[in-house]
């Protein structure tokens, strides 16, 4: 996520990880993406795209 320096979607994570892209990929990365947000560890900058939070 800190690579690319823009906001990342669940499906640009699963072709980084490698991952088919079927529905249940994305919607089980999207769920762990999104307890990232809830613990601060990401933000969502609008819906469905994720980045690190500015220091």
């Amino acid at each position: 996520m800190t690579g690319t320096g823009r906001p990342t979607r669940a499906r640009d994570l699963c072709l980084a990880l490698d991952l088919p892209l079927e529905r249940k990929n994305i919607e089980n990365t999207r769920a762990k993406l999104k307890c990232l947000v809830s613990l601060g560890i990401l933000v969502e900058t609008e819906p469905g795209s994720l980045a690190q939070p500015r220091p």
